[in-house]
């Protein structure tokens, strides 16, 4: 089991290029299944672990997986699916899993998919699926720890989320696609992942559309062509390294993003005084402030701050002038990482869904083990910004899930962290300053 080692105290410098994201990535992989297009591509594809478990789920099915020329290229064919059972061994640790019901029902009008795993932080009970299934004319049963959905035609439906989902609403989406009529989703989730699928979809021949923030409209195709599109970039993993410029006092560009879906994350690094400069619609320039101001924090599903960012902002509020509040409004069990935290000397306390954190002036290095994948993230952060000691996070298949090379990236940024597997010893990395990239910065002031 890999560990990764830091040792801290280092203000990050240079440039880093940001992957696909990993939460457009899983749905437009799985959408693949309703193409009748024998090659169906997709661009900017992270190397990630989830993204490995959504193609071993989709070759179980029947699907090949061909190889590119490009690592971060995919191309299926789904042109011999043969099954429509996902076994408990493959979705066992990832939740997005769940996200082969739709497009097997769309298209091969039946699916049997084991009850969803992934990372620990809530219930995220999958009901709203369910319900929605069953309003476009499914069977649903729940028996033995499988969902298993059945229907002779599928027919559009007004569909209204109690609250809303992501997976839900990727999952209707894909569900309706294929179906006899028009759909309505309300209360539809407004994450640009979502966006990112309607694109492709439409790009193949869907018909979708966003006729308000929060409502979406699917009118059923006979029959989708070919799949051929590039994943937009990842948002957290963008908001994460500017958190590592934030917590390490550092100065970082960050190129290939988005910068429109990163306005409540920079609105609240800004607030906390790091100096944020727009280079364009695709890259940023972050420096951190010498002093970093305590900040209140409350997520909330999209636009508003992301429950996904939350264990970052939390790490860099350790070291923050005052006390702040931090709320967690959309997972009741995402605290996981405080007890970690205050291993390295932070000082937090939780009241129900609530975080008190007191910033103290500096953190020290220990061992720390990680709980999920956003809570991972906060530890490597905090370790970076440790300036007494080495600070040695285990269990770091959680960082792998959702993170591409996170220790190669940082060390480019002149981290001094490595990869260690069990029962070997640990080098740290040298720093690699990406010194052509930071020449760079002084241009954009």
């Amino acid at each position: 089991m890999d560990s990764m080692v830091i040792e801290g105290g280092i203000p990050l410098k240079g440039g880093v290029s940001i992957s696909g994201s990993k939460n457009a990535s899983l749905p437009i992989i799985v959408s693949s299944i309703m193409f009748d297009n024998v090659d169906n591509e997709i661009d900017n594809v992270p190397d990630l672990e989830d993204i490995k478990t959504i193609k071993k789920l989709l070759i179980s099915l029947g699907a090949e997986i061909k190889e590119s020329d490009r690592a971060d290229k995919v191309i299926i064919n789904t042109s011999h699916i043969n099954n429509c059972d996902a076994p408990y061994d493959l979705v066992k640790t990832m939740r997005a899993s769940i996200l082969v019901l739709g497009p097997l029902l769309a298209k091969y009008k039946r699916a049997r998919v084991s009850l969803p795993g992934g990372c620990a932080i809530g219930a995220r009970p999958i009901d709203f699926h369910l319900n929605a299934f069953r309003l476009l004319g499914a069977d649903v049963e729940v028996d033995h720890g499988y969902v298993e959905v059945s229907a002779d035609k599928l027919k559009g439906a007004m569909i209204t989320f109690p609250i809303p989902s992501v997976t839900g609403t990727e999952n209707v989406i894909m569900a309706a696609t294929l179906a006899e009529g028009t759909t309505v989703i309300k209360n539809a989730a407004m994450e640009p992942e979502i966006d990112d699928l309607i694109l492709a979809l439409n790009n193949g021949g869907a018909d979708i559309r966003r006729t308000e923030l929060a409502v979406i409209v699917i009118k059923g195709v006979k029959k989708l062509n070919k799949l051929k599109h590039g994943v937009l970039p990842d948002r957290i993993e963008a908001g994460t390294f500017m958190v590592a410029s934030a917590i390490t006092k550092g100065d970082i560009i960050l190129n290939d993003i988005e910068v429109r879906h990163l306005k409540a994350i920079i609105s609240k690094l800004s607030e906390a005084g790091a100096k944020i400069i727009i280079n364009s619609s695709s890259s940023l320039r972050i420096k951190g402030s010498k002093v970093i101001k305590s900040v209140d924090i409350s997520t909330a599903p999209y636009p508003n701050f992301p429950t996904d960012m939350q264990a970052q902002m939390m790490a860099l509020m350790t070291l923050s002038s005052g006390l702040c509040v931090i709320a967690e409004n959309v997972f009741e069990n995402r605290f996981m990482h405080v007890a970690e935290l205050m291993r390295l000397k932070a000082d937090i306390k939780v009241r129900n869904n609530f975080a008190i954190v007191k910033g103290v002036k500096k953190l020290s290095g220990a061992e720390v083990m990680a709980t999920d994948l956003r809570a991972s993230a906060s530890l490597v952060l905090a370790g970076l910004a440790s300036s007494d000691g080495c600070t040695t996070v285990s269990r770091i298949y959680h960082l792998d899930r959702g993170y591409e090379k996170m220790e190669k990236k940082l060390a480019g940024l002149g981290a001094m962290v490595s990869r260690v597997k069990e029962d070997e010893p640990a080098p740290i990395v040298e720093p690699i300053f990406n010194n052509k990239i930071h020449e760079r910065d002084a241009q954009v002031e």
